[in-house]
């Protein structure tokens, strides 16, 4: 195991590098199975957080061919991490994936496969997000609206 591969974990996976080290040793150099263990850790680190309380929001609007439009209210414990890249490209990639699936209700929504990786759901994905950031999230509500 290199740097390089350290390395090539934490620009894959966006964990810490001692974090990329620690899987990488466990999983004997295999790199698939390094991201798997960072994976379960970052579910179990997003569950740990999922008490916190989501105080700041932000909203996503997404329109589709002028036909199909979803505007999501996402939230998460401070104004900060709304205004990160992760949760703004989660943001809007999930109004995208509402837009496309036509989710009954958020609980309907967390059990639906994510467009952008058909292997994970958006509850899997959006824990994914909170291991990254390092705050609880929650997707709060949405509406989708078709002409």
């Amino acid at each position: 195991m290199s740097a390089t591969d350290v390395q090539n974990l934490r620009e894959q996976t966006g964990a810490g590098v001692m974090d990329c080290k620690k899987a990488l040793d466990e999983a004997k150099g295999d790199f698939d199975q390094a991201k798997k263990i960072l994976d379960e850790k970052g579910i179990a680190k997003a569950d740990k957080k999922a008490s916190r309380e989501t105080g700041a929001a932000i909203l996503e609007a997404y329109i589709h061919n002028n036909r199909v439009g979803v505007l999501l209210e996402l939230r998460m414990e401070t104004d900060f991490v709304g205004k990160s890249d992760p949760v703004k490209e989660f943001a809007h990639d999930l109004a995208l994936h509402i837009a496309a699936m036509a989710p009954k209700d958020v609980e309907n929504l967390m059990s639906q496969p994510f467009v952008k990786d058909q292997s994970k759901t958006i509850e899997e994905t959006l824990k994914g997000v909170i291991a990254k950031v390092g705050e609880n999230m929650k997707i709060e509500r949405f509406e989708r609206y078709v002409v």
